[in-house]
């Protein structure tokens, strides 16, 4: 086995999830995954912890979700109750096929995700991590050789979380203190938003493992402006590229796209708070250095921000504000690479993708 891989395994019982002697793991991933899910449950044993593996095929899904009637769709609640009763919950992704749903129809991956949410949101109330194998598949999808994305996945999350820890931190210090973000890039996106009296988070590799990204919520009405996404979007299956929202206290009022702009519409019709942001994040990984069509890396990126259309996470919601509620949370990226910059109260902390406590910022 690659030494990689018990070294990714390790980050991710020890750091990310914290497992302890006693507790009861859910491993979820599929077939592809195998060498990591050998891993893990070593790590685990060590630990004197005890595991179940669940597997995950994205074939089985599409052969249901093709066949079931969206009126028959509902919540499993007999995976509800296994995640219930689990302590920490570690979920891997790795495609065979990165395109294997793709012949859903868009409404009933909408219906799926409603069934879905209340299973989403009991394993948000767990000691959780979301992480990445690589695989032949995602290295098409950055369009790289497969050891070539292998070193790109490992360099990005096998690293010293704590220096991670450390850097972003001066980015926190900064959001939490402010009233109001205003994100400006090119002549494409100008969107300010209030996050007065909600909390930041810094995400070093904890609940997404690789972290690397500040984020947090908007006050769900306070959005206003317009937003080119120019980083293309795999959503059910399907690339998004172009995708523009219009925002008028704080719903979206107007969008478009230049390609799927129908899985866009039919994210944004998936119910109320679809039409609203849930996060406001900003890429601070610097071992994230390309675009590869994968959001867990690429919202990471030093020199993008991303919104997520849906769900606000409930630790960033401050005390006495309404998160904005939904059975989705889609994550888009915006490029600050060039002619960008983001504001805190009128002062700019970002310029062209170098953050104001960085060598070589130009305020």
């Amino acid at each position: 086995m690659d030494p990689r891989i018990r070294e990714h395994a390790e980050i991710v019982v020890s750091h990310s999830t914290d497992v302890q002697p006693g507790d009861l793991v859910v491993v979820a991933a599929p077939a592809v995954a195998e060498d990591l899910v050998v891993a893990l449950h070593e790590a685990i044993g060590d630990v004197g912890a005890t595991p179940v593996f669940l597997g995950k095929s994205d074939r089985a899904e599409r052969a249901y979700l093709r066949a079931v009637d969206e009126d028959d769709l509902r919540t499993p609640e007999h995976l509800q109750a296994l995640y219930e009763r689990a302590d920490r919950v570690i979920r891997v992704r790795a495609k065979e096929n990165a395109t294997e749903t793709s012949d859903v129809p868009t409404e009933t991956n909408a219906a799926h995700s409603r069934a879905y949410q209340p299973v989403q949101e009991t394993v948000l109330g767990k000691r959780w991590c979301l992480t990445q194998f690589p695989t032949p598949a995602g290295a098409q999808l950055a369009e790289t050789s497969t050891a070539a994305y292998e070193n790109f996945v490992w360099d990005a999350i096998n690293r010293d979380w704590d220096a991670q820890r450390e850097f972003q931190a001066n980015m926190v210090e900064r959001l939490d203190a402010a009233s109001e973000v205003r994100i400006v890039s090119g002549e494409t996106t100008d969107l300010s938003m209030s996050v007065d009296g909600m909390r930041t988070q810094n995400d070093y590799g904890e609940y997404n493992l690789p972290g690397g990204e500040v984020f947090t919520a908007p006050v769900p009405d306070s959005v206003e402006g317009e937003v080119l996404f120019d980083k293309p979007v795999y959503q059910q299956g399907r690339e998004v590229t172009g995708a523009r929202l219009v925002f008028e206290g704080g719903e979206v009022v107007e969008h478009g796209a230049d390609k799927n702009e129908e899985v866009l519409k039919e994210i944004l019709n998936t119910d109320e708070g679809a039409r609203r942001l849930g996060e406001l994040g900003i890429g601070m990984n610097r071992a994230i250095d390309r675009f590869t069509y994968n959001m867990l890396f690429d919202e990471k990126m030093g020199d993008t921000v991303h919104m997520a259309v849906g769900r606000a996470y409930d630790d960033t919601v401050g005390e006495g504000r309404e998160p904005n509620a939904s059975a989705i949370h889609v994550d888009m990226i915006v490029d600050m690479s060039e002619d960008s910059r983001i504001e805190l109260d009128g002062e700019v902390v970002q310029r062209d993708g170098t953050f104001a406590f960085e060598d070589g910022f130009e305020g």
